[in-house]
């Protein structure tokens, strides 16, 4: 699979390009810095480039920039990604809108979003597959299928299906209560779901 990592010279960003390497995907680290995207795709043994560059002949993108820069890239890049996939996995934890994230990005873009892997920390990403489940949501099959197919590599539970991309709020939820339970009792809080087959 080719993954464009848009972001992907962040925390996150970089953490998943580090596993879906390990899984042999071809990953392109994607950011507004060229040269940035270069230096850090060379550490971890992909390719790096302009986000308009890296996002060619891609089978899925994955928007990991901040949640406060995610609906301006996808306004900018709307374009260059035409039908291409698109995975949302930033969480926006102080908007008081009703929408997700997710679902303002499926407004600006003619690709269908898919929205997940909003439960994983990128500091447990970058050592290694987290002990934890993937969650994915959204309302285009195939997208769905290709994003769960990705956030399979990148955990050592499962990658589940959480319905369609209205879900989106909930997961994106999710992450404030992981990132309060962290801070609460000074862990590193992931999620597994019981009692599936």
């Amino acid at each position: 699979m080719r993954v464009a990592i848009v972001g992907g010279t962040g925390a996150f960003g970089l953490a998943l390009a580090r596993r879906l390497v390990e899984a042999g995907d071809d990953v392109v680290l994607g950011s507004r810095d060229a040269e940035r995207a270069r230096e850090k795709a060379e550490e971890i043994g992909c390719s790096g480039h302009h986000n308009e560059t890296a996002l060619g002949g891609a089978d899925i993108v994955v928007l990991a920039t901040k949640a406060d820069a995610t609906l301006d890239t996808a306004a900018a890049l709307a374009g260059s990604i035409g039908a291409t996939p698109v995975l949302s996995v930033a969480s926006d934890l102080h908007s008081n809108e009703s929408r997700s994230l997710a679902e303002r990005t499926q407004e600006l873009l003619s690709a269908p979003v898919v929205a997940g892997l909003h439960s994983l920390a990128a500091g447990k990403l970058a050592h290694g597959l987290p002990d934890e489940d993937a969650f994915i949501c959204g309302d285009d099959a195939d997208a769905k299928e290709l994003a769960l197919e990705l956030a399979a590599k990148v955990v050592a539970g499962r990658a589940l299906d959480a319905g369609p991309l209205a879900r989106a709020r909930a997961l994106e939820g999710l992450t404030a209560v992981i990132v309060s339970l962290n801070k609460r009792y000074k862990g590193h809080a992931g999620i597994r779901v019981t009692g599936l087959p």
